[in-house]
């Protein structure tokens, strides 16, 4: 129904998408949203990946008490935790006290609306679903392989190079695409976060559809987000098929 509308509504071709690549702000918010979704997901990486191998490595009620801490945050509404960033970033928030009162700045800063802020935010939300995926598979390696490695002469920085972490990297390139598209269609937080100066593709089409009655425009931008979203997809399975790790296979 998307599709269809993007290319009857007003009239039947191709208008609509010619408005999208043809110039305007609508190709700049797109890249925005690209841009944004590769951010968070290499901070979320970043982040995620000495976290996950940390909590793999405990056992019992240690492991449990932690896993508590990473699922917990998904308990709480999207709405409230950028709420809480909001009061955070705000000219007379947290942040702005903390640097005014340590004398690292004279005035308070204007974070929002603003691009950091909304990268905060997302990260925040998204980085469970990096995390998750990457503990579900570094708890399956085999520890005898980097015993192993380390009985036959490699220090523990070698065998964590050359055996640990190639066999982590399903559960790096499965968070990752999964945070990645999850980024490309995120609505409330930059929002909430970014304003007109963060304007990512999902704040763009409910402006087009709800406040412009604009459907046609908005159907397109869905359309387009959409191809997007599929292609990254079908390249991630090529790419992990290619590796031979089999996970795009779930094996």
């Amino acid at each position: 129904n998307v599709i269809l509308r993007s290319s009857t509504d007003p009239s039947l071709g191709v208008v609509n998408y010619e408005r999208v690549f043809g110039g305007g702000p609508y190709l700049q918010v797109l890249w925005i949203t690209v841009e944004t979704a590769g951010i968070v997901t290499i901070l979320c990486a970043l982040i995620a990946y000495p976290v996950a191998y940390v909590i793999s490595r405990v056992r019992g009620s240690m492991m449990s008490l932690m896993m508590a801490f990473v699922v917990v945050s998904l308990w709480t509404s999207v709405v409230i935790r950028s709420y809480a960033w909001m009061v955070v970033f705000q000219r007379k928030g947290v942040l702005n006290q903390f640097l005014v009162a340590a004398d690292i700045v004279e005035r308070p800063i204007s974070f929002l609306p603003g691009t950091l802020a909304v990268n905060v935010g997302m990260v925040h939300i998204m980085l469970p679903f990096m995390l998750l995926p990457m503990l579900a598979t570094m708890r399956t390696i085999d520890r005898t392989l980097i015993a192993a490695a380390e009985v036959m002469g490699a220090n523990p920085f070698v065998a964590f190079r050359k055996v640990f972490f190639p066999l982590s990297l399903p559960g790096l390139g499965a968070g990752s695409a999964l945070v990645f598209m999850m980024s490309l269609g995120f609505f409330i937080t930059p929002a909430l976060l970014g304003g007109p100066r963060h304007m990512m593709a999902a704040v763009l089409i409910e402006q087009q559809a709800n406040r412009l009655l604009d459907w046609g425009l908005a159907s397109a931008l869905s359309t387009v987000l959409l191809l997007l979203t599929t292609s990254i997809y079908l390249v991630y399975l090529r790419v992990m098929k290619s590796a031979g790790g089999g996970f795009a296979h779930g094996r």
